[in-house]
């Protein structure tokens, strides 16, 4: 039995990016994955759908091109390619990934694993051969899968879940999507810029119903006018499954008919099946438990990314298998902490946020100031022509602690770092201000914002 310190089971954003810092902390490190190396978020979710994005983008130009003094009288859409593109970046990154392991001399095989006891792996190969590793540590890095509720099995024809959306042979003319999450929203506004017509039916009164309520209202505003039809407040009953479509039937008894019906109503853990009970790791609601430091119950394995639970985003995972790493190995590490993590949507405009939303702020007992700054009101947003959307950020009025920004418009999720890195700092809203920003900018954005709410806005 060969004999590793630490063995991970996955080689997802979590799983590869652990094994990178164990080998760098001179660790001899095995990853077993059953599929392909970067998890769902390269091949299935993050960065394939950002690709299908681009290409919706560029559409979105080209439809515009007039209001920049460019006719283009006739343009064709080759689907195929569209699909092409998206699945040809994640092989590219998925081999980088590869090459990443193998230049950090970090072994790697192709395997199903399964947790034996706590120092024990037995990986199941394609070909029916069964081998054991050992390990002083083992972290489980298993990702997540999409769920459902029932009535909404997916057949992965006319009921789909997003990794079916990614890789259609056509493009659906009709298309109704369950729940309005950042997957939902995504395909939302991919499949609507392509002339799908789109339905979202969300439960909640909100599309993307944790963010700021401002923020969704806006998106809601700027779907509406695409056309994008929002049945909110709206609970699925079942789905009648037809021969070339299918017919979402909600609790009120409005029937929605489409050619694909889109079930993105969250994800649930990879647990099953990998050893848990026998090696006494305790798991609840589908998620394995965890500490600061992501140990499990038994002290000696550790679990990181979305099969520990929310928030299910690829940086968290990354973090996490860091932290765990560097626990390992008597690094000290600070624990890990979830007030301070990025949430983003790659829509058209972008949204993200940090902290803390408005009335998340009030529930807690912050006396609070509001700052806001529309992208319509800044010179760079006008030469782009991209100017909706706006920058609203949340100050504690006693302090002036940053306690939250939330920001829907263009690179969106490229502008809420500035204020990722303030909070980390324990900035205030004075160094915001008092940091001077380049001209002309998105972040000025930020800046103007966060005058604002002290009554300093030099351009609203």
């Amino acid at each position: 039995m060969e004999k590793f310190d630490i063995i991970i089971i996955g080689g997802g954003p979590g799983g590869y990016v652990a094994a990178i810092k164990a080998a760098q902390l001179e660790k001899k490190v095995l990853v077993v994955e059953k599929a392909e190396l970067g998890g769902i978020c390269l091949n299935w979710g993050c960065i394939p759908t950002k690709s299908l994005l681009k290409n919706a983008e560029v559409l979105e130009t080209i439809k515009n091109a007039r209001k920049f003094g460019i006719n283009i009288p006739e343009y064709t859409v080759d689907w195929s390619k569209v699909i092409k593109r998206s699945r040809d970046t994640s092989k590219r990154l998925s081999k980088g990934v590869e090459y990443l392991l193998k230049k950090n001399k970090i072994t790697h095989i192709n395997a199903r694993a399964i947790l034996k006891n706590t120092n024990t792996v037995e990986a199941q190969m394609d070909d029916g051969e069964i081998k054991l590793y050992s390990a002083t540590n083992i972290i489980i890095a298993t990702g997540a899968r999409a769920k459902w509720f029932p009535g909404m099995e997916p057949d992965g024809k006319n009921i789909i879940t997003s990794k079916e959306a990614m890789v259609l042979e056509k493009k659906p003319t009709s298309m109704a999507i369950i729940g309005a999450g950042a997957i939902g929203v995504e395909f939302a506004h991919f499949f609507n810029q392509f002339g799908t017509k789109v339905d979202i039916i969300e439960g909640m009164p909100h599309i993307l119903p944790i963010e700021d309520e401002d923020i969704s209202k806006e998106l809601e505003r700027i779907f509406k006018k695409r056309k994008i039809k929002m049945h909110l407040n709206s609970m699925v009953d079942s789905i009648e499954n037809g021969k070339t479509s299918a017919t979402v039937i909600l609790k009120n008894g409005d029937r929605i008919e489409a050619e694909k019906v889109l079930v993105a109503v969250g994800v649930r853990g990879n647990i099953e099946n990998i050893g848990l009970e026998e090696s006494g790791i305790k798991f609840e609601n589908g998620w394995i438990k965890t500490n600061g430091n992501m140990q499990t119950s038994n002290p000696q394995v550790y679990a990181i990314g979305d099969v520990a639970g929310p928030p299910w985003l690829a940086h968290v995972a990354s973090a996490e298998g860091i932290t765990a790493v560097e626990h390992i190995c008597g690094e000290d590490p600070v624990e890990m902490t979830y007030n301070n993590v990025p949430g983003c949507t790659y829509c058209h405009p972008e949204v993200a946020s940090i902290g803390l939303t408005e009335k998340a702020a009030v529930n807690e007992g912050y006396k609070i100031k509001i700052g806001k700054f529309p992208f319509r009101a800044l010179g760079k947003s006008m030469a782009s022509g991209d100017t909706d959307g706006f920058v609203k950020i949340i100050l504690d009025s006693k302090y002036g602690e940053i306690l939250g920004c939330h920001i829907i418009g263009a690179e969106a999720t490229n502008l809420i770092t500035e204020i990722g890195v303030a909070r980390k700092l324990e900035s205030t809203w004075l160094e915001v201000l008092q940091t001077i920003h380049p001209h002309p900018t998105l972040s000025e954005a930020v800046m103007e914002a966060t005058a604002d709410a002290m009554g300093e806005s030099i351009h609203i």
